[in-house]
């Protein structure tokens, strides 16, 4: 019982990591509603944006495969005056949205920080999170709707976004993202996909290598690949936030081991040196069982794969040889402009598997890649810190201001 307890435990833990802005689990049966969510109706714009005085507008891109996602633009700063600079496309990580963006303070949220330094800001939210949960065939409670990994994510999700805000303001882009945001990111510049359409990316806490990750638990959770347990048992949704199988893994698994889960979020991303106690916390999304399954399968092997279907029969049919094809990070052209930022202290963007990163990047164009370190950071302070703004924020800003 005590090994299966601990792998049940592990895959939670692997699940709730990048939940952004959520930093204190409560191990009470009020934990899943002490933060509340946004407010389904009024969306994005109405709770977070304009409620800071900022102007918003709502948007919808259809993907390839019929996902209907959301996108929210704030076309001007708190001032009022219209953005004169290019368009700026900010993309989340896992289990996370575009509030990830905004939910500091406007002096501390790299949304509203961009805006009033007159970008043409656009929010993206990937397919399954509560904005971006229509399709034009499916619904969330069919199972072929959670048919995904982040494979999709790059292939379709991201492609969509950029198009779209390209198709719409007839420029190209600057590209922000964030943990998976820059998996997805990584993955499709790799594949030569959207980068006609930007002048440049942004990746803070990148994720490409993932095998010397430091946080025991969700290496525990790679190892044990409960999640492909999971899957086959008929959980293709993951959702941490909604009472069903992560929410009751947690509660269950920290009381029966009598675990102090307080620190749940330190424990896999890292000691956060500088979040903003005092925020606004933004709302946990749901994501494929599959996409976790793919995450824990680059863990395992220390390669960046297309998803595996752990058979030569069905790798076979999906991509025409009997193992996934790498993503080659090597392929990025040389000439785009990158910045990459990372923490010292981060459990899953961690230092050795950056610098990977960054050696298969040695060849890149000098004057076109700028590499931030910042030793006391964790995961989380990318993007809630108090002070990111003068640590992180300014130096890409003036990166955007010069590509």
């Amino acid at each position: 019982m005590f090994n299966t307890a601990v792998s049940l435990f592990s895959i939670v833990l692997l699940c709730i990591t990048a939940a952004q802005g959520r930093k204190t689990l409560h191990l009470n049966n009020e934990w899943l509603t002490s933060f509340p969510d946004i407010n389904d109706i009024d969306g994005i714009c109405k709770t977070l944006v304009e409620t800071q005085g900022y102007s918003c507008e709502e948007h919808q891109v259809t993907t390839e495969d019929g996902y209907i996602l959301s996108l929210q633009r704030m076309p001007a700063g708190r001032s009022g005056e219209k953005a004169d600079k290019p368009p700026v496309l900010l993309q989340h990580g896992i289990f996370s949205d575009a509030s990830t963006w905004l939910v500091n303070s406007p002096d501390e949220s790299l949304g509203f920080i961009l805006a009033d330094n007159e970008y043409d800001v656009w929010l993206a939210n990937v397919r399954g999170t509560k904005y971006s949960s229509g399709h034009t065939s499916l619904i969330p409670n069919d199972t072929a709707y959670w048919d995904w990994s982040w494979d999709e994510l790059a292939s379709n999700d991201l492609p969509a976004f950029v198009q779209y805000v390209y198709n719409y303001t007839g420029q190209r882009i600057h590209h922000a993202s964030h943990s998976l945001g820059t998996l997805m990111a990584l993955a499709a510049f790799s594949q030569g996909q959207v980068l006609s359409m930007l002048r440049s990316a942004s990746l803070l806490c990148p994720i490409a290598y993932m095998n010397q990750i430091p946080s025991i638990p969700t290496k525990l959770a790679a190892d044990t690949f409960i999640a492909n347990d999971l899957y086959w048992l008929g959980i293709r949704e993951f959702n941490p936030n909604g009472g069903g199988a992560a929410s009751k893994f947690v509660e269950y698994i920290c009381n029966k081991l009598k675990l102090n889960c307080s620190n749940l979020v330190s424990l896999v991303t890292g000691p956060n040196c500088c979040l903003n106690s005092s925020s606004t916390d933004s709302s946990i999304e749901p994501t494929a069982t599959k996409n976790l399954i793919h995450l824990s399968q680059m863990i395992r092997t220390g390669k960046i794969a297309k998803y595996d279907y752990c058979g030569q029969g069905q790798n076979m049919q999906h991509y025409g040889q009997p193992v996934p094809p790498l993503y080659d990070m090597t392929a990025i052209p040389n000439e785009f402009p990158l910045f990459l930022s990372y923490g010292g202290q981060d459990y899953l963007s961690d230092v050795k598997d950056v610098q990977v990163l960054i050696n298969d990047l040695k060849d890149h164009d000098r004057n076109k890649l700028v590499v931030l370190f910042k030793e006391d950071y964790a995961h989380l302070d990318f993007v809630r810190a108090v002070n990111a703004k003068q640590m992180i924020y300014d130096p890409m800003i003036s990166f955007f201001n010069v590509n």
